[in-house]
């Protein structure tokens, strides 16, 4: 009796430690296997400074990203001006910045949507089957006939331009991959011990989809967002070059390069820093995307 006693305050331990030791190897392994590799810290850095830029712009520069200087026109980059000026005399350096606020809000809004609305329709279709699943899968199969960029400029072209135009056009075309994605997740799943268990116990549908069969759909997604939010952004940065995307005085990225193309022997950064910036922080949201797949992936656990 006595040693039952005796045992039992120490039983108790022993399962909380038993139970959070997973949990923090599980947390180890993630960071092990996530910055594994030199490319991946390299992405994560220049996410990082992308993200301070369209967060907090104004720790970064004092000028106004719009206001007119007309004596300062192509400007050279200096102390003052460390990537020169516009034509209308506008800091180069501080218009950059100020577009990386424009391109994550338009790159995170649109993949949202899609996430969403794909998330939702696959959803549906893996879960219901039938007749819902063949509707709506046919209908994700004929989106998938059109080229993105060329439904996006559709879109754009019907709607207008604008900030909220442009998160559609982008996010429409974006829906079919998580769509799909969902719906094979679905598919699998939907048989399983655990769902049967809980259609069972009177869940209902909306229940079983979202608490039971969507979490196992997560790590997918969030690798899929995160390589789109940089496809994303450069699609954006294609519209505006071709000047049915953002427009005045909204800044963006594409705009910026289409145009100090007309000044390339006044002062080139004006075209070239704007595609580098474009360039970095989509090799940025690749190498992030293609870490979080690595660290994410069940398969490769036990063996990274």
């Amino acid at each position: 009796m006595n040693n039952e006693i005796i045992k039992s305050p120490q039983s108790e331990p022993a399962t909380e430690l038993a139970e959070i030791r997973p949990k923090v190897n599980e947390l180890r392994r993630f960071i092990r296997v996530f910055f594994g590799r030199p490319v991946v810290i390299i992405g994560s850095i220049i996410l990082l400074v992308f993200i301070i830029c369209a967060a907090v712009p104004q720790l970064l520069t004092h000028y106004d990203p719009v206001k007119h200087t007309l004596s300062q026109g192509l400007r050279p980059p200096s102390s003052e001006h460390w990537l020169g000026t516009d034509e209308l005399g506008r800091d180069l350096f501080t218009r950059i910045i100020y577009g990386a606020r424009t391109a994550m809000i338009i790159a995170v809004s649109a993949i949202a949507f899609a996430v969403i609305v794909g998330t939702t329709l696959g959803l549906i279709a893996g879960y219901t089957g039938g007749i819902t699943n063949s509707i709506i899968m046919r209908f994700i199969d004929a989106m998938m006939a059109f080229p993105g960029i060329l439904l996006a400029l559709t879109i754009v072209s019907v709607l207008g331009g604008g900030m909220l135009t442009v998160i559609i056009a982008l996010g429409v075309p974006s829906i079919t991959g998580y769509a799909r994605v969902v719906c094979a997740e679905a598919m699998s799943l939907r048989e399983n011990d655990y769902v049967l268990a809980a259609r069972t116990l009177g869940a209902s549908k909306k229940r079983i989809m979202f608490l039971h069969i969507l979490p196992n759909a997560i790590a997918p997604l969030i690798v899929m967002s995160t390589i789109a939010v940089g496809m994303t952004i450069l699609a954006e940065a294609g519209l505006s070059y071709l000047g049915i995307g953002i427009t005045e005085p909204t800044i963006a990225w594409g705009s910026l390069v289409n145009v100090g193309q007309r000044f390339l022997l006044a002062n080139p950064l004006l075209s070239i820093a704007p595609g580098i910036a474009i360039m970095l922080v989509v090799f940025g949201f690749n190498m992030v995307g293609d870490g979080l797949r690595d660290a994410l992936d069940p398969r490769l656990r036990g063996t990274l």
